[in-house]
């Protein structure tokens, strides 16, 4: 594996990114450690080959955004939008992460190891989200598909105007958003944490979990509930 190194005190971020947005093939089997982020924003966004990238303190806006194959560790904590839009790879942030994780995420796995602000998998679109504390308020929000594993609590309007996406939650739930409900945890669902658990490196017995999923009220227009649902 050929190991570069970038240091963001001297050199800058879009030198970072432009080698990182090189062909897939010049990329394929690199390992990529970025000194100094310092919170510096649009640390790694946009990638779209197979490289490895580990960010050796905390990020700021949109972290490894749009990501695509790529595994990317941040050695921190991460600001708003930490892998928005990823469409496949896996992002592991080993501290806290701000609001908007995950937003619109299409695929791959995105690892918290902490905490995660508010709308964490707002219009997530089939990626999967493992929080390792607990997640803000409207988390979910709007979530299209894909499945969220929160191992601590979640804050009000969880999994608000849900569609068919999955949120579990081992922790208690202020309260959920419209068009959410608590449903019995089934095999498939026991069987499918066990597997986001270990790929997050998370030891909880799936079967602690609860399910949040969508009451799919709110899927057809309905004149007679006078906007009251």
């Amino acid at each position: 594996m050929e190991n570069l190194t970038f240091d963001l005190s001297r050199q800058s971020v879009r030198e970072l990114n432009q080698h990182l947005h090189g062909s897939p093939e010049s990329l394929a089997g690199q390992h990529v450690e970025v000194l100094h982020p310092d919170g510096a924003h649009n640390i790694a966004v946009g990638i779209n080959a197979p490289v490895s990238v580990t960010i050796k303190g905390h990020a700021g806006y949109y972290a490894a955004g749009m990501n695509k194959f790529a595994d990317v560790t941040i050695e921190g904590s991460a600001s708003t939008g930490v892998a928005e839009n990823m469409m496949s790879g896996k992002v592991h942030v080993k501290g806290f992460a701000s609001n908007g994780a995950g937003a619109s995420a299409h695929g791959g796995l995105l690892v918290i190891d902490g905490d995660a602000g508010l709308r964490c998998g707002i219009s997530l679109k089939g990626g999967d989200i493992v929080v390792g504390g607990s997640v803000g308020s409207f988390s979910g929000f709007m979530a299209q598909a894909g499945r969220m594993v929160i191992c601590g609590n979640a804050g009000d309007a969880l999994g608000d105007s849900l569609y068919e996406a999955v949120i579990y939650v081992k922790g208690e739930i202020k309260s959920l958003g419209a068009d959410a409900q608590l449903e019995p945890l089934t095999e498939a669902d026991t069987t499918a944490l066990a597997d986001l658990l270990a790929k997050a490196g998370l030891a909880h017995a799936p079967t602690d979990f609860k399910r949040v999923a969508s009451a799919r009220s709110l899927y057809h227009w309905n004149a007679d509930a006078d906007q009251d649902y």
